[in-house]
């Protein structure tokens, strides 16, 4: 659009209208003092309150025209159509959001007030049924400076009481009576009354009741401080009584004005008449400077005119809706040049106007209103509202208009307000505020456009004799260029006319517009709208024969549609894409254009066909160049859905058939007959690629065998550059011996096309962003006719080469056509391999367990090899472990897809240490499994020492998954050597075997009696049963005797359960030190009756040592004197009595032993303590005594002890221990009983873990092993006896104890 040529002035009309206020009196007077008045009154603003507003919702529900029913939800959704809805929450923002306090009314105002003052006349007053208030006069004052009392006898007074009686006539309450005094006057008249007797006459006369409608204005017109006051005072009152009489007048006013608008259901009731009454309360406010309360009377009348048109529409018009139904004869666009349009306001005054002529007013009236509140931008948001709701308003109301008159109206108006809105804003303004103008531009540009289809400008051939005609007619219905624009240059009027004047003219207008438009869309963000005037300027060069222009705005256009996802406008640019790509010649362009139309499912089936048929009639075409070809991509001609291997595992061995059955949908709406489909592999060697296998391949496939497709978005046109999607796969590298994990990483396939050279130029074969790959791996299969929706395309390939296969493309040709899917994803692969001949052995179960016969299986992977009659495996064994041989042991053969091939027998030698197998002859790629049975000695190794613990020398423990206390099982390995007959090494393989029994012992003494407990755990899953239990000396001492007391001679284990065997330990003479002895039991499975070998008994060693009783321990509790039982807090007597059962033995011969005149002796410690804390131990618990070393010598120790609590209580416990002396030279010299006495002696017990640290306490001071050390004494040693030198006869004894009498809490302890 041309800039104009000289820039409009910025014009702010305002109203010259001002509240009238009538004079009377001397004139002479008020004309002195009219200027200093004038200037003073509207100095000050004043509070202007008013009252609570009327129900504005009637505006909405009109009874007996819209019922409350469904109709009023149609009213509703029909403003919102409309564009109405914005401007009515407007209104509701003001009428309620903007009312502060409900309380007073409505908020207050600040206003600063002028009048028009003009003199008193009778015919200024107003008469029944004037509306008008700019005429009407809302303060009538009285002027005089009489301060004669005859003169005001006179003159003044007859004069007042008939302007007061003229007011009261036309009921008329609003006045006032301004004396004027003067200090001047007052000098010339000798015999005057003081001033206030003519005010008080004047009051009393006509202000009975009203003092305060008489004021004094004292000298005006000089400069004093009295003079001031008198002013302030007086204006005052001057502006309070104008604000009384603006609230009263108003107030009536309005209430006139709702009873007339609750008339409108009333036959006779006239929208024109009430529209006035209500805008001469809006001028009131525009004379007041209350602009926003004008706004809103026109927002209401805008308001009401709307909700009567919809009803309209709806079938329930009014009557005086009939005067603007006439048919429109001028379209001379919105006039806002002038702040009241009173052409069109006569018009709307004699109910003559035109529906645009009510909506030009109306929307004039807004507009100086909005720019008066500096809100030039909801002018242009206005704007475009009222331009749509015109055109659908005019439909609802059926108003003849004549074709392209309503775009002559749009598109002046739209200039218009932007020339308006321009004449108030400067450049930048404009330029950052382009979001609120643009729709105009985007309107006036649309509205164009139609008038030059209308009129013929945008035609190849130019305008015809009707299209001339028909530019005449509208050019008439502009009429004659308004005075306020004629002598601009750059006009709407000008411009519309110049633009229909010649196709050159109207090209170049539009041209302007459009890009102007675009370039304000695209710097604001709104790319989908500029792309859609974009859209309609492709059309336009459409028609002027240029498609060559209209490509690059349809390509646009498209590429903003495919990325919102708008699926109708996409398909409707395409066509016209199409168009142009066959006006230009683009073939491949075309052809893709057509394929992707073909499948749209938007079209109709003639559109799709005729589409599809553009292709197949392009491929049939005979070329120039026979091996051009023609390539496209395949989402738009048929989607591949699935695909399905088999064998399932997509694994195949060299020289096997591979078979892939592809599904794909073709979108094609005829059938399509494919001179070939093929698929292009890619072929890859791994590394380490040889040491992958067939169950290692299957790992790493789908079970089925199918691969599902995800839909394929469809891609931006061809002509644009695409990279491929990135194919990217693991990579792993393991050691050959363990197969552990070295290295890992992710490595891309496809590197060579994304890393590849882009040309500069596009090649004619081959669209850009397609590569047709030509491969020498290439699945195919031709003459394949494709039926719209789904079909099956069946590949079949022999295996030669061991590697990876990817499927890269898959490609349909349909004569010089190619239909390529560049990408297949998710990743398809299939493996052919070549395996090396493997060995492998392996349990049935979980663990093998020694001693029975346990199954192995054999598996040969026979690989690339093939079995021979006559192959063999050799197994070397250990001598311990033995491989049963049986005759009925068979071979069976499977295929390489698990499938059973045959069975065979297979026939074992054993010789030595070397086993034979003999193996069934085999296909490559097969698989001979088999089972043998294995033995294991069950021995387990051998224990010493008295513990109870299960032997540990040389062994090794193998506990399950949830290990619990004894539950883990001792383990050997056996190493098998095997030699293949496909390989020169042997193959080395470890059975490990668990012995499924633990074993301890324990060593029993009653007095002097000796007892062996053997206890056997069942560690495995299995039930035995045991025979044949044996307990031997394998010192072969012939003194001791070892009697069994074990009565069953077969006994059942159960899984996770023991049995215990005892013997008894008999001697003649002295015992040995130590016992040697081998303990052995027979045991079978439970779950088997009769096995066909014979197996070796379970054996266990161990040794016994220091098992004779050297001391017996006993222990009484006395209850005190001259009570019958042992009571709660009562102190008790101990009696503990230590007997020594044998004479000297070598194992008394320590360093506690002493030798003296007549016997020996040792000392000993013993401690009396009880862990349960059933008693307490009064006085010392512990000592040291020497005992004699003779048998039967005896020594007793007395204590006193309290039972804590009542009941059966056990006694307390008696611990023996060696007391060993210090190794020092200190020593050595003290006394031994000064040892005994030392009550307060603490020792050193860190000998054996046996012996509890807190065992040797007493109730007196107890010093510490460091204070001890600190004065120089010696640390002496405890030792514990081994289990069985000692017999404590008291172990398991109970005393009965009764409570106190006293207690009132009785505490019982049960064991």
């Amino acid at each position: 659009m041309d800039a104009p040529e000289e820039p409009l002035p910025p014009v702010i009309y305002t109203m010259e209208n001002k509240p009238i206020v009538t004079c009377a009196g001397d004139q002479n007077l008020f004309t002195s003092i009219y200027p200093t008045l004038s200037q003073q009154l509207p100095r000050e603003p004043m509070e202007w309150r008013r009252g609570i507003f009327y129900n504005y919702w009637s505006f909405f529900f009109v009874s007996n025209h819209v019922p409350i029913t469904s109709s009023c939800q149609y009213i509703f959704i029909a403003c919102l159509i409309n564009f109405r809805l914005q401007k009515l929450v407007k209104i509701f923002n003001f009428l309620i959001f903007d009312i502060s306090d409900w309380s007073y009314g409505r908020a207050p105002k600040m206003i600063h007030l002028e009048s028009n003052f003009v003199q008193f006349k009778e015919e200024l007053l107003p008469k029944d049924g004037n509306k008008a208030l700019l005429t009407f006069p809302f303060l009538h004052i009285y002027w005089t400076e009489c301060c004669d009392t005859e003169v005001y006898k006179a003159a003044v007074k007859d004069d007042l009481t008939k302007w007061q009686n003229v007011l009261k006539a036309h009921s008329s309450v609003d006045w006032l009576i301004v004396v004027v005094e003067n200090d001047a006057r007052k000098k010339n008249k000798t015999n005057i009354l003081p001033r206030t007797s003519i005010v008080d006459k004047i009051r009393n006369d006509f202000c009975n009741k009203q003092s305060d409608r008489c004021v004094v204005l004292s000298d005006p017109l000089k400069d004093s401080s009295r003079t001031q006051e008198s002013w302030n005072a007086f204006l005052t009152k001057l502006r309070t009584l104008l604000l009384m009489s603006f609230t009263k007048n108003l107030g009536k006013f309005e209430d006139d004005m709702r009873t007339l608008r609750e008339k409108r259901t009333e036959p006779g009731w006239s929208f024109c008449e009430y529209f006035m009454v209500q805008e001469e309360l809006a001028f009131v406010f525009e004379m007041l400077q209350q602009f926003e309360d004008a706004l809103v009377q026109y927002d209401e009348l805008d308001a009401l005119f709307s909700q009567y048109v919809v009803n309209f529409g709806a079938g329930d018009g009014a009557n005086w809706l009939t005067f603007f139904c006439q048919p429109v004869k001028s379209w001379n666009g919105l006039i806002l040049r002038k702040p009241i349009d009173m052409d069109k306001r006569e018009l709307i005054q004699r109910q003559e106007a035109t529906l645009l002529d009510l909506r030009s007013y109306l929307f004039s009236r807004q507009c100086t209103l909005l720019l008066f509140l500096q809100r030039p931008w909801e002018v242009a948001q206005r704007a475009l509202e009222l331009l749509h709701s015109c055109v659908q308003e005019l439909k609802l109301l059926e108003v003849s208009v004549p074709p392209g008159a309503l775009d002559c109206w749009v598109f002046l108006s739209c200039l218009e307000v932007l020339q308006r809105i321009e004449g108030c804003c400067d450049r930048a303004q404009m330029d950052s505020n382009i979001a609120h103008t643009v729709g105009l531009w985007s309107y006036a540009t649309e509205k164009l456009k139609s008038l030059g289809y209308l009129c013929g400008l945008a035609s190849e051939k130019g305008p015809n004799s009707e299209d001339l005609k028909r530019t005449v007619d509208l050019l008439a219905g502009l009429g004659a260029e308004r005075p306020e624009t004629a002598n601009t240059a750059q006009s709407p009027y000008k411009k519309l006319k110049e633009a229909l004047s010649s196709v050159e003219a109207f090209e170049k207008h539009y041209l302007d517009l459009s890009h102007a438009t675009i370039e304000m869309y695209t710097s604001i963000g709104r790319i989908r709208s500029a792309k859609f005037v974009g859209k309609d300027l492709a059309e336009f060069y459409m028609r002027k024969k240029s498609p060559q222009k209209a490509e690059l705005y349809l390509q646009g256009a498209l590429k903003n549609y495919l990325a919102e996802g708008w699926a109708l406008p996409v398909t409707h640019t395409r066509k016209q894409l199409a168009e142009c790509q066959k006006h230009l010649g683009q073939i491949e362009n075309y052809l893709q254009t057509s394929s992707l139309l073909a499948s749209d499912c938007h079209l109709t089936d003639e559109e799709r066909k005729y589409f599809c048929q553009e292709i197949l009639n392009f491929a049939s075409q005979q070329t120039d160049s026979p091996g051009h070809k023609i390539v496209l991509p395949m989402h738009s001609f048929a989607q591949l859905k699935s695909l399905r291997f088999d064998p399932s595992n997509a694994v195949v061995h060299v020289g096997g058939v591979l078979s892939v059955e592809i599904t794909l949908w073709s979108q094609m709406p005829v059938p399509i007959h494919v001179e070939q489909i093929a698929a292009n592999v890619h072929f890859s060697i791994e590394k380490n690629n040889h040491r992958k296998t067939a169950e290692w391949l299957t790992k790493h496939r789908t079970s089925n065998g199918i691969i599902t497709f995800p839909q394929e978005p469809a891609p931006f046109p061809a002509s644009q550059n695409s990279l491929p999607a990135l194919e990217l796969s693991e990579m792993s590298e393991r050691s050959p011996s363990d197969h552990s994990l070295h290295s890992t990483g992710i490595i891309c396939k496809n590197v060579h096309l994304l890393l590849r050279r882009q040309e500069s130029g596009s090649s004619l074969d081959v669209p850009s962003g397609l590569a047709l790959e030509d491969g020498a791996h290439a699945l195919r299969c031709s003459r394949v006719t494709l039926e719209p929706g789904p079909n099956k395309v069946l590949f079949r390939t022999q295996a030669r080469e061991p590697g990876t296969y990817t499927l890269r493309q898959l490609c349909a040709s349909v004569g010089p056509v190619w239909f390529v899917l560049p990408h297949v994803y998710p990743i398809v692969q299939y493996d052919v391999y070549s395996q090396e001949p493997q060995l492998h052995v392996e349990p049935l179960t979980d663990s093998l367990l020694a001693g029975i016969p346990q199954k192995v299986k054999f598996t040969v992977t026979t690989g690339h090899y093939t079995v021979k009659n006559g192959d063999s495996l050799q197994v070397s064994n250990a001598e311990a472990m033995l491989i049963l041989c049986h005759a009925e042991n068979r071979a069976v053969i499977y295929s390489n897809t698990g499938e059973k091939s045959s069975d065979a027998s297979l026939r074992v030698q054993s010789s030595g240490r070397v086993t034979s197998i003999s193996l069934p002859a085999a296909p490559a790629y097969h698989l001979i499994e088999f089972e043998l049975d294995v033995l294991s000695p069950p021995s387990a190794p051998a224990a010493r020492g008295n513990s109870d613990q299960p032997a540990q020398r040389g062994a090794r423990w193998s506990c399950p998954e949830k290990p619990t206390a004894s539950h883990c099982m001792v383990t050997t390995d056996h190493k098998l050597s095997i030699d293949c007959p496909w390989s020169i090494y042997s193959t080395v393989i470890a059975l490990t075997f668990s012995v499924p029994f633990q074993t301890t012992h324990s060593l029993l003494s009653a007095g002097t009696r000796k007892y062996i407990q053997i206890c056997v755990q069942n560690l495995s899953e299995l039930d035995f049963r045991l025979s044949d239990s044996s307990l031997v000396d394998t010192g072969g001492g012939a003194d001791l005797q070892l009697v069994p007391l074990n009565t069953q001679s077969q006994q059942r284990v159960h899984s996770r359960q023991s049995v215990f065997f005892v013997w008894e330990l008999k001697w003649t003479r002295e015992p040995p030190p130590a016992l040697h002895c081998r303990f052995s039991v027979r045991f079978t499975p439970a779950s088997e009756e009769q096995l066909s070998v014979s197996l070796q008994p379970y054996t266990y060693e161990f040794q016994v040592e220091n098992f004779f009783t050297l001391y017996k321990v006993k222990a009484e509790i006395f209850p005190p004197l001259g009570m019958e039982y042992c009571k709660t807090g009562s102190l008790c007597s101990l009696e503990v009595s230590i007997t020594r059962l044998a004479d000297l033995l070598e194992v008394d011969k320590d360093e506690a032993l002493t030798e003296s005149d007549e016997y020996f002796t040792t000392k000993l410690m013993y401690e009396v303590g009880d862990n349960s804390s059933n008693w307490a131990v009064c006085g010392k618990s512990s000592g040291v005594l020497s005992m004699p070393v003779a048998a039967q010598a005896t020594h007793r120790v007395h204590m006193e002890v309290m039972p804590l609590f009542a009941g059966h209580l056990p006694f307390p416990d008696v611990r023996l221990f060696k007391y060993l002396p210090h190794h020092s030279a200190h020593s050595s010299q003290l006394d031994a009983d000064s040892w005994i006495e030392n009550d307060s002696l603490s020792v050193d017990k860190h000998v054996d873990d046996a012996v509890d640290s807190s065992s040797v306490k007493s109730r007196g001071c107890v010093h510490s092993a460091a204070s001890t050390e600190h004065r120089g004494l010696p640390m002496p040693r405890l030792q514990a006896f081994p289990p069985g030198q000692v017999f404590n006869s008291s172990t398991g004894m109970q005393v009965f104890v009764i409570p106190s009498k006293e207690d009132h809490v009785l505490e019982v302890s049960v064991t």
